[in-house]
């Protein structure tokens, strides 16, 4: 039997136009419900641009737009999908810190399970974080990595929690913990692997979502 080349290359032509469209929506109207804070299909959103995450940020590239615009309508959309249930939650509430917001001279110790434990020694913004969670009710995890992450998951069975990561890992992570926990992200206002800050004012504010 002959094999319709031809045919196939037109279908595949199709599918991928039809992809390309499918992507360039949602990221339009991710950009959109990021702008104007209304949320318009958040599960198309979703599916979307985690289906084709990779071609999404080819696409940005292209147009000379941030790649980490794929990652930021990731994660803001997924937080107003879940707020109202965050908000909500009464079981135990954890919060992801990344070990890069540790000061030069941290002398915390790194348990193989938990992560570093913060002595709140005033040096970083960890220790702030730490005494808000303190009276907010939460647990802080201050995490070497992702694996960390799904550790504690497995031995705390928290369930909701905020992470505090750049873009890019916040997209990934919260994926990852959807399925299992309500999950909230907030970026870092300043990344990369060494010395990095957030918005400590907007991790407690989020922390008090839950009291309200």
């Amino acid at each position: 039997m002959e094999i319709p080349y031809e045919i196939l290359g037109k279908i595949f032509i199709a599918i991928a136009l039809l992809a390309i469209a499918g992507i360039m929506l949602a990221l339009l109207l991710g950009a959109y419900s990021f702008r104007k804070h209304r949320i318009l299909f958040p599960n198309f959103i979703l599916f979307i641009l985690y289906m084709f995450y990779g071609p999404a940020k080819i696409i940005c590239r292209v147009f000379k737009i941030k790649e980490t615009l794929v990652d930021e309508i990731l994660v803001e959309v997924r937080n107003a999908v879940m707020l109202e249930k965050f908000k909500n939650t009464k079981g135990k509430r954890v919060i992801f810190l990344p070990q890069c917001m540790r000061h030069p001279k941290c002398k915390a110790r790194c348990d193989p399970i938990i992560g570093y434990e913060c002595k709140m020694c005033g040096l970083c913004d960890i220790g702030i974080i730490c005494k808000a969670a303190l009276k907010h009710h939460f647990e802080v995890y201050v995490i070497p990595g992702g694996s960390f992450v799904k550790k504690i998951i497995k031995t705390q069975r928290p369930d909701s929690c905020i992470g505090v990561a750049c873009y890019p890992e916040l997209s990934e992570s919260m994926q990852g913990a959807s399925p299992f926990m309500v999950v909230q992200g907030i970026s870092l206002v300043r990344d990369g692997c060494f010395d990095t800050k957030v918005d400590v004012e907007e991790v407690i504010r989020k922390m008090e979502e839950c009291n309200v």
